[in-house]
């Protein structure tokens, strides 16, 4: 994917800033630079091609061409194109993967009733398996009825 139009954000950050901290938009950012720390927006978060997040990232809408090391969470959707690379866990309503990305880390897609992004299913566990029960108080005392198996 390419970039987008810078136009369509409020806030950029460019190919040659490095920031450390935490970063809070209310509309859109496009980062083109390297962060270490966080970013959090109500709008459309873009971490362009060439472009490294060292830490987590909220947002309304996450399109990754870029690199993360650090937990994605979009209550609407992430878009991992192909030359995106995640190493974390990514949270969200609607996931979109081209080929080529890389995904290291776990996934949990869906929302529920309320609108929040719901976690996945934990996985069930099969029960124990128990040993069988003898038949109820059979009198061992008589022997057994050759008739009966």
């Amino acid at each position: 994917m390419t970039t987008s139009n810078s136009n369509e954000f409020s806030t950029t950050i460019g190919p040659d800033a490095i920031i450390k901290g935490q970063l809070h938009f209310e509309k859109g950012l496009q980062l083109l630079g390297k962060v270490e720390g966080e970013i959090e927006s109500a709008g459309h978060l873009v971490i362009g091609d060439g472009a490294k997040l060292t830490g987590d990232a909220r947002a309304g809408t996450i399109r990754l061409d870029g690199q993360v090391k650090g937990n994605l969470t979009a209550e609407n959707r992430v878009q991992l194109s192909a030359s995106a690379r995640l190493e974390g866990d990514l949270q969200t309503a609607r996931l979109e993967v081209a080929e080529g990305a890389v995904l290291i880390g776990r996934c949990s897609i869906g929302v529920e009733g309320n609108g929040q992004v719901k976690p996945a299913a934990a996985a069930k566990t099969p029960a124990p398996a128990t040993a069988a029960k003898p038949a109820a108080d059979e009198d061992k005392s008589r022997p057994a009825d050759p008739r009966r198996r």
